[in-house]
């Protein structure tokens, strides 16, 4: 079809996949589970498709289109999870013109399991995000923002467990500092904690408490601030981890045509994905498990 493209390499093997990741005997023995986790970041209000004479996404995006490529994915896998990483918010005339209800009841409509928060996303204030809340039939999930003197104390969620064909997916969420990239009195008395030290706790808990086989972070953190090392950044944190399996990320508007393999504290390895902005492409991961709920990966970005 020619509004999709497929660009892919599996994480495990280096071969080629093409439309919703076909199967390959090497990464699927009989009898394993596949669990798909599909995932946008920064859509930033785009419901149309860009218009036919843009410069650079001529014909690409729109909501529509998401919506029937993830149907058709879910009646390839009944077993999956969809995520967004932040910044769902600001970018279009449909923001400033309903404030965030559109994003959050098509969001619904799209049975989206789970969100983070970006900054963008306290474009109308904290009081203009709460009043949204009740459109949002999913999960909002923020692990290091702490609300609890604000209107979104209760809210927010820092994880969420979702139980998928008996294995156990742990989801939790990071934000970006938000000084000096949102007015105090927008956010007003949010506090920001350290990033890498909460996604520690998180993990814990996840693996340790929960019996988690599968941990996940929607991080609107940004990909990789090379030339600074002070910024939290996806790429130090999955470094810096134990139990997180992915980390699907947001902030820095990075395409990353597969996932990037990092390895974490203890030697073992770790996906940071990112799949642009404007909803013009979808993440697709696929996680296959074994009977003691082991598991290898395949991943692809698909162009809409």
């Amino acid at each position: 079809m020619k509004r999709r493209s497929f660009i892919t390499k599996t994480t495990a093997t280096g071969a080629f996949l093409g439309l919703a990741g076909m199967q390959l005997g090497s990464c699927k023995p009989n009898g394993t589970k596949k669990i798909t986790i599909l995932h946008t970041n920064d859509v930033h209000s785009h419901i149309d498709p860009f218009p036919s004479d843009h410069a650079r996404y001529a014909n690409l995006g729109g909501l529509a289109r998401r919506a029937n490529l993830v149907t058709q994915l879910r009646r390839e896998n009944p077993n999956t999870l969809l995520f967004d990483a932040g910044d769902i918010f600001q970018g279009t005339p449909y923001f400033n013109f309903y404030g965030g209800e559109l994003e959050f009841k098509l969001m619904s409509l799209l049975k989206y399991d789970a969100a983070t928060i970006g900054n963008h996303d306290f474009d109308n204030g904290i009081d203009g995000l709460y009043a949204q809340t009740p459109h949002a039939k999913f999960e909002l999930l923020s692990a290091n923002y702490d609300f609890k003197n604000t209107v979104m104390d209760g809210v927010v969620k820092p994880y969420k467990i979702f139980t998928v064909d008996g294995v156990k997916v742990g989801v939790y969420g990071l934000g970006i500092a938000l000084d000096g990239l949102v007015t105090p009195k927008l956010y007003k008395e949010t506090k920001y904690e350290d990033p890498y030290e909460v996604a520690l706790d998180m993990e814990r808990i996840l693996k340790e408490d929960e019996g988690c086989d599968l941990i996940i972070c929607l991080s609107h953190l940004g990909y990789d601030y090379e030339g600074n090392p002070n910024r939290p950044d996806d790429v130090r944190l999955a470094s810096a981890t134990y139990h997180t399996n992915l980390i699907i990320g947001g902030h820095t508007h990075t395409f990353l045509d597969k996932p990037d393999v990092r390895t974490n504290a203890v030697g073992k390895p770790v996906l940071v994905n990112q799949v642009g902005c404007y909803g013009l492409h979808l993440g697709k991961i696929d996680f296959y498990f074994d009977k003691q709920n082991n598991s290898n990966t395949e991943g692809v970005s698909i162009q809409i």
